[in-house]
């Protein structure tokens, strides 16, 4: 339990979070994975993902693009506030990443699926 515990520099866990969603950018999926736990925790509006891999498995499909806002830093969280947009559909969202040893263990996003959903029926 003492791994969990241990402070990051506020700028070291800043950095690896927005390297983390420039990578997904970037599609370079190689480089995002880098910066994650395999044990990774994904919990999300529409969804949970236990571990790195199935994490991965639906970005590669999804391709998310962000445009941050705002990242607020304290300690080892880092929460950011961004604009993604799939499938042509922008929305606004929240996410809460929470690294251990510089990478990121687990995180959760909030956000109004509406607009997404709305935009599958649609199709």
């Amino acid at each position: 339990m003492a791994q969990y515990e241990s402070q990051l520099p506020e700028t070291s866990t800043k950095e690896t979070v927005l390297s983390f969603i420039e990578a997904l950018n970037k599609e370079d999926f190689a480089q995002a994975r880098r910066l994650v736990h395999d044990d990774l925790t994904f919990i999300g509006a529409l969804g949970t993902r236990n571990g790195a891999d199935a994490y991965f498995a639906d970005m590669e499909r999804m391709k998310m693009k962000y445009v941050i806002q705002r990242a607020f830093v304290e300690g080892n969280d880092v929460c950011l506030l961004y604009d993604f947009t799939i499938d042509g559909i922008t929305v606004f969202g929240c996410g809460w990443y929470q690294l251990i040893d510089n990478r990121i263990r687990s995180f959760k996003v909030i956000f109004d699926p509406r607009p997404l959903l709305e935009g599958v029926n649609k199709k």
